[in-house]
């Protein structure tokens, strides 16, 4: 049970907790298709916009290499609701001609719908929760938004024309597609509102080369969407206490799990301890009882590493369909096998010197 409960602790925790930063950036992964990310030179994350002049597009167009550039507006504007209740959302501007970086996935309706006047799409979790209409009975659940309702962005009126599935963002505010000159009427009045230059390399053309030669023809920071992925995860890592509020739960874990397990198997020794006796007694050696408690401990501690992963995955399973973000990649599994490893060495080494330092003469006494 210890090895159990410290296997389980080891994995469930790390795999929120790479949920969580897989969440950070889910939306540079959704978008995809560009190369390239342009922006201010002082962005720290994706979530952290600073407008660039609309000019910036045409000097980065104007880059050697460049197969195409296109902007892209995202900001948090307020959705008034049916019911006169607001909710953020973070809405996102596609370029009006290609519509590049668009939802993943559209489950009903066309990206091509944008193209229509005051048309919106939104995404499915969205759609479902926080921009859901008040049902008529009091007691009763909240509509969906689908295909043909209506919200008020910024006082200007949207229609939704399609449904699309997003991975769930980090503040998991819903996600609003609309077109970039449409977004830019959305949003608050500045006289900059270019979030980023999405960048395609043409054929043949090494990418790193061309993002550093962005950067030196332009002066704004280029990243490859690795990059910027990175660069998202070490801000949350740097600047938040989710790493160390995670990091406390599994080495927690781990401690716990040692104790128990570490007093249950000397105690178990302790106990036969006249066994051992009689067997050293018979003649046999510490090799032979040092294996014997090696073969012990590893059985216990497959067992409990089969049962702790096995609750963990159950558990993401159970979670699959909820807000709660939950990733298990292998690298979880050897790093709490090599964690359950450790304890049962730490378990082991408390009765092999027991069992080692024994006197056969023990089975004698009274």
């Amino acid at each position: 049970m210890g090895l159990t409960f410290a296997s389980l602790i080891m994995t469930q925790q790390p795999a929120i907790f790479v949920g969580l930063m897989m969440r950070s950036y889910s939306f540079v992964t959704d978008v995809g298709l560009p190369d390239i990310w342009v922006m201010d030179p002082k962005v720290q994350f994706v979530d952290d916009i600073k407008p660039l002049q609309d000019t910036k597009l045409f000097r980065v167009r104007g880059v050697s290499g460049v197969d195409w550039a296109m902007p892209m507006y995202k900001g948090m504007i307020k959705a008034r609701l049916a019911d006169g209740t607001f909710q953020t959302c973070n809405v996102i501007g596609l370029d009006d001609a290609t519509l590049i970086g668009g939802p993943p996935v559209m489950l009903e309706g066309r990206l091509e719908d944008l193209r229509r006047a005051d048309s919106v799409i939104v995404d499915i979790d969205g759609a479902r929760d926080k921009l859901a209409r008040p049902s008529k009975d009091p007691a009763g659940k909240p509509v969906p938004l689908k295909v043909g309702d209506t919200l008020e962005l910024n006082d200007r009126r949207a229609v939704v024309v399609g449904i699309a599935k997003t991975t769930r963002t980090f503040q998991s505010q819903p996600v609003v597609y609309t077109t970039y000159s449409r977004a830019t009427l959305y949003a608050p009045r500045e006289r900059k509102l270019l979030s980023f230059v999405l960048v395609k390399a043409r054929p043949g053309q090494e990418v790193h080369a061309l993002t550093r030669r962005i950067r030196e023809t332009t002066g704004l920071a280029a990243y490859t969407q690795a990059e910027f992925e990175e660069l998202t995860v070490n801000y949350f890592l740097k600047n938040t206490g989710i790493p160390i509020n995670f990091g406390m739960s599994v080495t927690l874990g781990f401690i716990v799990g040692a104790a128990i397990a570490g007093q249950t198997f000397y105690n178990f020794t302790l106990e036969n301890i006249r066994q051992f006796g009689v067997l050293k007694a018979m003649g046999a050696g510490n090799g032979t009882l040092l294996g014997m408690i090696l073969l012990q401990a590893t059985l216990v501690g497959m067992v409990g590493y089969g049962l702790g992963v096995g609750l963990t995955s159950l558990f993401g399973w159970s979670m699959r369909n909820t807000i709660l973000a939950f990733k298990f990649p292998w690298q979880l599994l050897v790093f709490s096998g090599l964690g359950v490893t450790l304890i049962c060495v730490f378990s082991a080494l408390l009765s092999i010197r027991k069992v080692i330092k024994l006197e056969p003469a023990i089975v004698f006494k009274g």
